[in-house]
Order: C-alpha cells, then structure tokens, then sequence
C-alpha cells in the first residue's frame, strides 16, 4: 500500500514551473480533439539558468478528450542555457541520476520522466526523457547535453555533489 501511495505521489509531481508552451495538430478526428504533439517548457528545478524543453504525443479523439487514451511512448528533450548557472542545490552524483520533471501519461501507471545526469569529468549536464511504467518502459529515448558556459563574464560554478 505504501508503494501505491508513493507511485501516486511520484506520478503528481510536476515542477510548479512547467507550462506548455504550444502544440501542433498531427491528425484529425472528427468526434473529440486532434491528436496533437504538446511543447511544455521548464525550469531545472535545482540549476538556475537551464530551461528544457519537451516535446510529446498527445492522443485526441473521444478517449483522448475523457482521459482514457494512453499516449505513445515517445518524447523528445532539448535543454538550454539561458542565463548565468547557478546552483540551488547540490546535484546527485550518482549514476541514476535525479529527476527533474514527471509527467502522467495514462491511468495505468505509465508516466513520462527528465532525469538529469552529471558528467563530473566534462561539467556537462546531461538530461535523459524516457518512458516508464509499473512493470517496464519504453526502451525510447531522447538526450541533451548542456556544457555551462560563461554568461556575461560571468563563470558558471562547479556543482557541488551530494
């Protein structure tokens, strides 16, 4: 029961900053919205200065407009610097990563994650979308990299590693 509680914490968690920003219409249908790709931005919750994009499939019709269409699982990530770095956290250091953005994909248990890894020997920080679900994911994936560069002649900090 405290696995069902957390899955459904983790599956509500979105960063308070996320907010579509678009979206292109991919087929139509003639009951119920189109099916469409959704563009949401946001904000690496724990590194001032990077913004991310993702881009997703959202399926219309009649299940898509009751919410009981599953969506492909598919996602495209591009992140970006802009403005100086700054960290407001120290970043995981592990191999796994940390979560940066979760999003519901369906009502069974399939949700779309952002991790963010760090390339301690290039600086780099590396976002990885995928695909998950209860059982197994998607074997589908997207990466970004962001090398943080000066800004302003302002340095960027190394991250402090937890």
């Amino acid at each position: 029961m405290k696995r069902l509680v957390a899955l459904f914490v983790l599956l509500a968690c979105v960063p308070a900053s996320a907010r579509d920003i678009g979206e292109v219409s991919t087929a139509f249908k003639l009951l119920g919205p189109n099916h469409k790709i959704v563009v949401t931005a946001f904000e690496d919750p724990k590194v001032k200065g990077i913004s991310c994009y993702v881009a997703r499939p959202r399926t219309g019709g009649l299940r898509g407009a009751v919410g009981l269409a599953e969506d492909p699982s598919i996602a495209s990530v591009s992140c970006v610097q802009t403005g100086p770095i700054s960290y407001l956290g120290p970043l995981s250091g592990d191999e796994e990563g940390e979560q940066v953005f979760d999003e519901s994909r369906s009502l069974i248990f399939k949700s779309l994650e952002i991790d963010r890894i760090l390339d301690r020997e290039n600086g780099s920080l590396v976002y990885v979308a995928r695909t998950t679900r209860l059982i197994d994911g998607s074997p589908s994936t997207s990466l970004s990299v962001v090398a943080p560069m000066a800004w302003n002649g302002t340095q960027p900090a190394a991250p402090q590693v937890r």
